[in-house]
């Protein structure tokens, strides 16, 4: 209690000065949330399913404005917590939120508010655009700058590595799938831009997913020699879902896209102006985002055994990390509803319905409030029918008692 009070009495000097940048996930879950409510299936696109979209959105804009200016103020006001931050071998990982958190809010902007609303025309969407391309440089600054740091500045050792070596990897990733949204919206203005953007799109993709799965490869065998990792760190088992769930979804745009902005009217490229290279690009694409949907599946099953082992041990505490959780699993829906639209097949969409079925179901099972017979409710309270009928049979089984004459 007392170590509650304290927390309490801290002044905003103090909130500003312990303010990491793994509040910027928070702005990550928000955003995937914001964007399921935009692509679920079910009252696909319409108006509640919008307005919903809309509320997280702003919600997001609000959060992330938030972020932004206590993030300033902390490194005006402690400019030497910087350095400190940045030599740190767990929260300089964050640092790569910032820009996922940034990329969410393009996606709606320019999915749902250039595209449907036509808001501020073409000038919108084109200052959009320039804030993605801003979106890459910083998400390249992360990966290759905070890769660069974790060999010259920081220590880092098997036993001790998380899953939250893969947050500078990922901006890449994510930076790339807010290239395929922009793509075929820049394509009704300048067909040019928008083949310049889907190309860099898979380009970063493509870098970013090759360091994600090496990471992943040494993450598992980490989790091999070592164990999961304990406590609250057990939370991270699920940041595999993030680059290939979303990297899976960046792919699938980038297939369609391609489809659309290839064979090319211009130019003397015959591999650009041959009409069937889009379409076989698309097929490729969606062949490697299911190969990603399941190996994403994979390390959500490891995630959720990882979880049930450490909750019957341990008591965890709720923390900022516990934002972590959303945006991974987030991605993940988002890919199973992308490929289910792609293929066209209710599977994808109906397996997310089944998911959250069965989890509730396995909670009711566990605590055995399910277990109820509606049947029996009158019987169990001594009225109804069956009630009094089974009093009757017992009052005549009690008064053949009484006539049965004494030996």
């Amino acid at each position: 209690m007392a170590g509650n009070d304290s927390n309490r009495n801290r002044s905003l000097k103090d909130v500003i000065r312990n303010f990491t940048p793994a509040w910027f996930a928070a702005n990550m879950g928000t955003g995937s949330i914001s964007l399921l409510f935009y692509a679920f299936p079910y009252g696909y696109r319409s108006q509640p399913m919008i307005i919903f979209t809309l509320i997280f959105f702003f919600t997001n804009l609000t959060l992330f404005t938030v972020f932004c200016l206590l993030t300033i103020a902390r490194y005006i006001m402690f400019p030497d917590v910087w350095g400190l931050m940045i030599r740190h071998p767990a929260q300089s990982m964050f640092t790569g939120t910032f820009p996922m958190g940034a990329a969410t809010l393009l996606d709606v902007c320019v999915g749902l508010i250039s595209a449907r609303y036509r808001f501020g025309g073409k000038p919108f969407l084109y200052t959009m655009w320039g804030l993605w391309w801003l979106d890459v440089v910083v998400s390249v600054l992360c990966t290759w700058g905070m890769l660069h740091v974790m060999h010259t500045a920081q220590k880092h050792s098997l036993e001790n590595m998380t899953a939250v070596w893969l947050l500078p990897v990922v901006t890449l990733i994510v930076a790339s799938s807010a290239g395929g949204v922009f793509s075929p919206v820049l394509n009704e203005y300048n067909p040019s831009l928008a083949l310049l953007t889907q190309t860099v799109s898979l380009f970063i993709v493509t870098v970013g997913l090759t360091l994600a799965l090496m990471l992943l490869t040494i993450y598992l065998l980490r989790l091999i020699l070592y164990g999961l990792p304990e406590k609250n760190n057990v939370l991270t088992v699920f940041l595999p879902l993030g680059p290939t769930g979303q990297a899976g979804y960046s792919i699938l745009l980038a297939g369609a896209a391609f489809k659309e902005l290839v064979p090319l009217q211009y130019g003397g490229s015959a591999f650009l102006k041959d009409p069937s290279t889009g379409s076989t690009i698309n097929v490729i694409c969606v062949c490697i985002a299911f190969v990603l949907w399941a190996l994403c599946s994979m390390w959500m099953i490891f995630a959720l055994l990882a979880m049930q082992h450490e909750l019957r041990r341990n008591r965890l505490v709720f923390k900022v990390n516990f934002w972590g959780l959303i945006f991974p699993n987030g991605v993940y829906a988002n890919l199973t509803l992308a490929l289910g639209s792609t293929l066209d097949s209710p599977f994808f969409p109906t397996l997310l319905l089944w998911i959250f079925v069965a989890v509730k179901t396995v909670k009711v099972v566990y605590d055995r409030s399910i277990f109820e017979a509606p049947c029996l409710q009158e019987l169990d309270l001594g009225q109804g029918p069956l009630c009094a009928e089974a009093q009757k049979k017992q009052n005549e089984k009690d008064v053949s008692v009484d006539v049965i004459p004494a030996n």
